[in-house]
């Protein structure tokens, strides 16, 4: 079948079946044993079948007492049976086996890699189109493996030696059946490439219907407090009508083969027995040898159309495979070196120098020229008007991002020269955003670090979370649901500055940290965290300033820039951007 030979299927799928085939050899070593035993039991009842008529059955109908001499061979054909039927449940089972296995493996890979990539990737690709690519695409890579890898070499062995009896019967009439072979052929690499490019639309649109409905999850207090189910309703139901209108164009593509192959192999039929009934009349061709050609052919054209099939799962796989490719050749824009160097982060002086930084090229620049130094053990403090720069300055203290000009270094040791891992490792991080899984609040408060429970409680006390956790139905082995939707806004924040305080980094940033909480509970936290600063570097975020008028250095920044930097009093006696600031916030 020529559409096995297609050079560009192989350059998509060889490098998947080169990375992760190999290492199930064992096991394809057995399953390739075990459809030659299939393949060859399928041949040898067709090739049986001339015997059976020429000698057994003429000789009995001539001689009756000979009856028993079918028997031998009756009982060859029962063993080819018996041989087909548990060669062909092992090799199905094993092969299966490795299919999965290898769609298991690129599942992880996929999910592994997207792990290793940065922020810039995840603010590209909305999620529930990754989460489409992880799953959807490669659940149709799946069946696409699964099916070829345990019906091709199956049912191309089992052709083979159909093939190979059919010209052992009559050369002559084998060629002349096989006059369709290119016209099917042809036919099948056609629909194929229209089955590739519907596959990867598919995927796409399949995508898109994801991201859509997460979207609509994620704020469906938006959507109902807004009255809008009807308008997302209309939304979710053109990406449905869509992705559906699509799968059925896919199997009006893939099932369009059949009806043509159907009647070419008629003519075929046709033209074997007239041909065949002409050879027997001049002696050529006995009937038996014509009855065991047309079994073999008949058995010929069932693999003939599972190959046929097969090819369109493979294009479908082809298509996801395509995209899942993608993916894989996206690198991130932050990378480690070779061989990094250690951090010494024990008492870390922060500098920032020179910095230069813009999110994107066609937009202004973020950070401007920034250049400060957080001493070991005290607090900084990063305040101004909203999009001034402030939480850049932390995404790229945890190298979410680097600079495009200047250096950020710890202890004199640039950041970008150190693994990510030891750096990350040095900080601690209460953001804002707050991530809450749908798990246990001690899984919670110990994500990222490993604690007993003694340590949890601990830390939740000094985040004054305490109270309300053991209020919660089960106390501290209560599922949060997904993003916390069964806490408040200031517990979950609370719960995320536990998790900070448990993981005990030299390094503390606080973006927003109190926020979200009432005056009793921020005095108590604002307690725990001049406790959890104490002897750590500390960079913090307010829009209060109340909160940060202790701190050792405060700077101010207004587009990107540092227009002031200092102490709280002195920063009041410039009457300044800062004064002006924390006199508008206590008139709020």
């Amino acid at each position: 079948m020529k559409f096995i030979s297609s050079s560009r299927t192989l350059s998509v799928l060889w490098p998947f079946l080169k990375k992760y085939l190999w290492r199930y050899r064992a096991q394809l070593s057995v399953a390739f044993i075990f459809m030659l035993l299939a393949a060859a039991a399928t041949a040898s009842f067709a090739r049986l079948l001339q015997p059976i008529l020429d000698k057994a059955m003429i000789g009995v109908q001539q001689n009756p007492a000979t009856v028993t001499s079918v028997i031998p061979l009756a009982l060859l054909i029962l063993l080819s049976f018996i041989v087909r039927g548990l060669a062909t449940y092992t090799h199905t089972t094993r092969m299966n086996w490795i299919s999965q296995n290898i769609v298991a493996d690129i599942q992880r890979d996929v999910f592994s890699h997207f792990l290793n990539l940065d922020l810039a990737f995840f603010h590209k690709y909305p999620s529930g189109q990754l989460v489409s690519r992880i799953t959807n695409d490669v659940n149709v890579m799946r069946a696409a493996v699964s099916d070829v890898m345990t019906g091709l070499g199956a049912n191309l062995l089992t052709l083979i030696f159909l093939v190979a009896v059919m010209f052992n019967q009559d050369a002559h009439l084998a060629t002349a059946a096989f006059i369709i072979f290119p016209f099917a052929a042809f036919l099948v690499m056609k629909l194929g490439k229209r089955l590739r490019k519907v596959s990867r639309t598919i995927q796409s649109e399949t995508a898109g219907l994801m991201a859509i409905l997460i979207q609509i999850f994620q704020g469906i207090r938006q959507v109902q407090a807004y009255g809008m189910e009807d308008a997302e309703r209309k939304r979710a139901g053109g990406a449905v009508n869509r992705v559906r209108d699509l799968n059925i164009k896919a199997v009006q593509i893939g099932n369009l083969s059949t009806p043509i192959n159907e009647v070419l192999m008629g003519f075929v039929v046709f033209g074997v027995i007239v041909y065949g009934a002409y050879r027997i009349a001049g002696g050529i061709l006995t009937p038996g040898e014509l009855l065991s050609f047309i079994a073999a052919f008949g058995l010929a054209y069932e693999p003939m159309k599972k190959l046929a099939k097969l090819n369109n799962a493979l294009q479908l796989g082809v298509g996801a495979a395509e995209r899942i490719e993608e993916m894989f050749e996206v690198k991130g824009a932050i990378q480690e070196k070779d061989t990094p160097k250690n951090l010494e982060a024990s008492h870390p002086v922060i500098v920032f120098r020179d910095v230069v930084f813009s999110y994107d090229v066609t937009d202004g620049p973020a950070l401007k020229n920034v250049s400060f130094v957080a001493q070991a053990g005290k607090t900084t403090a990063l305040v101004g008007p909203s999009g001034g720069g402030k939480s850049t300055i932390l995404n790229m203290m945890l190298r979410f991002y680097d600079p495009q000009q200047g250096v950020i270094s710890i202890n004199g040791t640039d950041i970008r020269d150190v693994s990510l891992k030891d750096l990350r490792h040095a900080m601690a991080l209460v953001s804002q955003d707050i991530t809450i899984f749908n798990d246990t609040v001690l899984s919670n408060i110990s994500y990222g670090s490993e604690a007993s429970e003694a340590q949890i409680i601990a830390a939740a006390k000094l985040a004054a979370a305490d109270d309300f956790i053991r209020n919660l139905s089960n106390g501290y082995h209560a599922i949060l649901g997904e993003q916390g939707v069964k806490l408040s806004g200031g517990q979950r924040q609370r719960i995320a500055l536990a998790r900070a305080m448990l993981r005990n980094a030299p390094i503390l940033l606080l973006d927003e940290a109190t926020s979200a909480l009432d005056n009793e509970s921020e005095r108590l936290v604002q307690e725990a965290l001049q406790f959890l600063s104490k002897d750590r570097t500390t960079l913090i975020i307010a829009h209060r300033l109340t909160t940060v008028q202790n701190a050792d250095h405060i700077l101010v920044l207004d587009h990107g820039e540092i227009v002031e930097s200092g102490m709280h009093d002195d920063l009041m006696a410039r009457n300044g951007l800062y004064a002006r600031m924390y006199h508008a916030g206590l008139k709020d």
